[in-house]
């Protein structure tokens, strides 16, 4: 039986799927392009808007969300008070499995048969189809890369753009085979495909679900930003909206939620803004025409309640834009978010897939980063992600969730470095093996004005330095050492009556 992407048997052993990865160049130049595009757009766009100010906002955005964090008990009552006095319901889910028991039980006391659900993190984070298709349930996703997913039973592989490993061939091959469309790679069309399919949905739904990316303390709103229309669609037609969302989505005021829409559509997709913003405060009026006729508000903690402890508490502050993904040079390399076996990739995911599932299921992935700070530098709300990737490395080590002999590795490594005789002599023996190991046929074959004349190539390297050499060829050290050549110069100096 295939192993789900986000479902994986535990623990997890990211390597198998990142070697797999390295080797699709496909998929290799499907999530560089994407996510490299989509980096340099952000710079632009910024730049663009904020100029020197850019700094000055995410900052700004950062001590708004610390400040809500903070005080998150204060800010979830208000939230709840002024939703259930504007007519919505809300409801309080501890884990995944109590989230998915209220919002099977809203369905079936509706007697729900057809759910239109829009794009939702936490509705994958905690499984929820399953659950309400055993029920009886069809649900429909709605936005056209998650709908395309689960045509093909895969799933997301992007906090923003789930289908970013696909391309357009994959997509007519799982209309005609899901849909009996007629075979075309044409996007327009294809669109125009499920687009009539979608419809038939919305006219004959009757449970809408969603997520929600900010909620406001200050009027019991919920805000839904998307760039298809499709959200729209899912909460306004079927007579009962389901609202799933984790409790740190809350903001004080609309006021706030602006500086947030200023960087939530540039750090995700290089946009000025999303194409609909849409805030809901309770259930239809009795004036309206559209709108359900009930909402539920589901607040989920699902261990972000642990995650709420103070040496953590900042990364709650995540508004899921996706911007630390398309920076990060590790997640372009091992392929996009399957190699993570987790709804949450990326650096944000090798920092909190670990605290909500613990880290001795994941102990790869605080070490699926490069510390390059690419990460810090995207996120809007200045999350310190390579902080929280090193302490997570010092709690494997102190936990002893890293194998025995890694630990025993970095000790002898730590033991050489402290000790300058030690760290020559292992110096010197490196430079010998290697250069025995690279053997005498690159440098044979160079001209005397080949700068790397003095120097072989390592083609593959056994046993623990065999990760060295999987995807590069591994060049030798210099004959002589650096610290021998600048002692000859300075005895030559000091011969000739010059300077060091």
């Amino acid at each position: 039986m295939k192993e789900h992407p986000l479902h994986p048997r535990l623990p997890f052993d990211m390597k198998a799927r990142a070697a797999r990865a390295t080797e699709d160049e496909t998929l290799q130049r499907f999530i560089f392009a994407a996510t490299h595009e989509k980096d340099r757009g952000r710079v632009r766009v910024c730049q663009r808007a904020f100029g020197e100010r850019y700094d000055a906002i995410r900052e700004l955005a950062g001590a708004i969300k610390q400040h809500t964090l903070d005080h998150l008990d204060a800010y979830l009552e208000q939230f709840i008070d002024r939703a259930e006095a504007a007519g919505a319901r809300v409801h309080f889910a501890a884990g995944a499995e109590q989230a998915n028991a209220i919002g099977a039980r809203i369905a079936a006391a509706h007697g729900c048969k057809l759910c239109v659900k829009s794009k939702s993190m936490v509705t994958e984070e905690i499984g929820l189809l399953p659950v309400l298709e055993r029920l009886g349930v069809e649900v429909v996703e709605t936005d056209l890369g998650e709908f395309i997913i689960q045509l093909d039973h895969d799933a997301p592989s992007h906090i923003v753009t789930p289908m970013i490993h696909k391309d357009r061939r994959s997509v007519a091959r799982a209309f005609v085979r899901e849909l009996g469309a007629e075979y075309t790679e044409d996007p327009e069309q294809l669109t125009r495909i499920a687009r009539a399919h979608m419809r038939t949905k919305y006219r004959r739904a009757d449970l809408g679900i969603s997520g929600a990316n900010f909620l406001i303390a200050e009027t019991g709103s919920v805000v839904l930003c998307t760039n298809e229309g499709n959200a729209d669609f899912s909460v306004s037609g079927p007579p009962v909206h389901v609202v799933f969302v984790g409790i740190e989505k809350v903001v004080p005021t609309m006021r706030h939620l602006a500086v947030f829409l200023k960087l939530l559509a540039r750090s995700a997709t290089a946009q000025e803004l999303t194409v609909y913003t849409t805030i809901i405060t309770g259930p239809r009026r009795a004036a309206e025409h559209d709108g359900p006729g009930e909402v539920h508000i589901i607040l989920v903690d699902n261990g972000r309640t642990e995650i709420l402890r103070a040496p953590t508490r900042e990364l709650l502050r995540c508004i899921r834009c996706g911007a630390c993904l398309n920076a990060c040079p590790v997640y372009r390399k091992v392929g996009g978010g399957h190699a993570y076996g987790a709804v949450y990739s990326g650096p944000i995911g090798s920092v909190i897939t670990p605290l909500f599932k613990g880290i001795e299921n994941y102990p790869d992935l605080p070490q699926a980063s490069s510390l390059c700070g690419a990460c810090l530098e995207a996120c809007p709300v200045k999350i310190d992600l390579p902080r929280h990737l090193v302490r997570l490395r010092r709690e494997s080590v102190e936990r002893k969730v890293t194998r025995w002999r890694d630990r025993q590795m970095y000790r002898l490594w730590a033991a050489v470095l402290e000790r300058p005789w030690a760290f020559g002599a292992a110096r010197a023996f490196q430079r010998w093996l290697l250069r025995s190991w690279a053997g005498s046929r690159d440098a044979a074959s160079r001209t005397p004005e080949d700068p790397l004349r003095n120097h072989g190539w390592v083609r593959a390297l056994p046993g623990l330095g065999r990760g060295w050499t999987e995807c590069r060829d591994l060049i030798t050290p210099p004959s002589g050492s650096f610290r021998r050549w600048w002692r000859s110069r300075g005895r030559g100096a000091e011969r000739k009556g010059g300077g060091p």
